[in-house]
């Protein structure tokens, strides 16, 4: 596959690389920062009631020493999308003086069997298909 040569297409060719397979619907991370916890707040409150199908999780990022508010959405990850509901986010963030920091998905997602929950082990030989 051929994506731009910008973080978005960056992200998704690594994605590519890793096999997971991009014409499926996978939970998709995207990342609002704010310096003041109320602003991430009332954010959270402004998307609980406009973003039905998607997960909402606030917490301090210690490492960037911001509020991050994580809006998951269930998405096909393809590069339009991804741009444009980063464009929309952050046009949201700023209404409460944030922005957007990335995005991502979790590398095990359901239906995932290369992730499985079973480590290799001792029981575990060449021939394991774990």
């Amino acid at each position: 596959m051929q994506f731009p040569d910008d973080d978005n297409g960056q992200m998704l060719a690594a994605m590519a690389d890793a096999g997971i397979d991009l014409s499926q619907a996978l939970d998709v991370d995207f990342f609002l920062v704010f310096d003041d916890q109320r602003d991430a707040e009332s954010a959270l409150e402004a998307l609980s009631g406009s973003e039905p199908e998607g997960e909402l999780e606030i917490n301090f990022s210690e490492e960037l020493s911001k509020w991050e508010l994580i809006v998951s959405l269930n998405m096909v990850p393809e590069y339009a999308a991804i741009v444009a509901e980063e464009t929309r986010l952050n046009d949201f963030a700023a209404e409460f003086d944030g922005m957007t920091d990335g995005w991502g998905v979790m590398q095990h997602q359901e239906g995932d069997d290369e992730f499985a929950d079973h480590e290799h082990g001792e029981d575990c030989d060449d021939s394991c298909q774990h």
